[in-house]
């Protein structure tokens, strides 16, 4: 897959403890092996503690703080998982915007294991089918979302999958949406726009 991401820039956005280390290192290192420049986002500059599970692994050097970026500099985004991660993003206002301006722009988003928390947060969910961490489907279907048990499943530019098993399937259909570019059913206002006309002449 070298190329296909050539000239992409990617974001990936962690909160700066609880990554869990896998989810964060093999997507990324696929990303840039396809040619795209990733850069790791934050809510504080400085570093970003991940973990193998409940112990503490790697730091990694956070690339910008996610409230001095905006979704316009980037292609595409990476939802890293670890249940730390998400929970803890879902408490930072600039964080959850970031997230959502890429489905209000249509742009790609890939989010893997416990990371469609921040989805859910971000309101980007209702209408949408998703795989996630078994545990967040009664979430993702509270937010109006279709959960489904599966390795990875995409729909309209967004690629989730269930766990650190799924990683090779996972970037494989990443990096397949990410060179594809905006997938105008990704943005909330088109989806609901449909519905909304479809209610008015009924």
């Amino acid at each position: 897959m070298a190329g296909k991401l050539d000239g992409k820039k990617v974001a990936i956005l962690v909160a700066n403890e609880g990554i869990e280390q896998v989810e964060l290192t093999e997507p990324r290192k696929a990303l840039q092996e396809a040619g795209a420049t990733v850069e790791l986002l934050a809510p504080d500059t400085g570093q970003a503690q991940a973990f193998n599970h409940l112990d503490k692994a790697d730091t990694f050097p956070v690339d910008r703080a996610v409230g001095d970026a905006s979704a316009d500099d980037y292609d595409a985004l990476m939802l890293p998982g670890g249940v730390a991660n998400p929970d803890n993003l879902r408490m930072h206002a600039d964080a959850v915007a970031f997230a959502r301006a890429f489905f209000d722009a249509g742009k790609p988003v890939a989010a893997i294991c416990h990371a469609p928390w921040t989805l859910v947060e971000a309101g980007v969910v209702k209408g949408r089918t998703l795989t996630s961490w078994p545990s967040l489907q009664t979430d993702i279907r509270n937010a109006g979302g279709t959960w489904v048990d599966e390795e990875v499943h995409v729909d309209q530019g967004l690629v989730t999958s269930r766990k650190p098993d799924d990683i090779p399937a996972f970037n494989a259909k990443m990096i397949e949406e990410f060179a594809e570019g905006v997938h105008e059913g990704n943005r909330p206002a088109e989806r609901f726009a449909k519905d909304s006309t479809t209610a008015g002449t009924a």
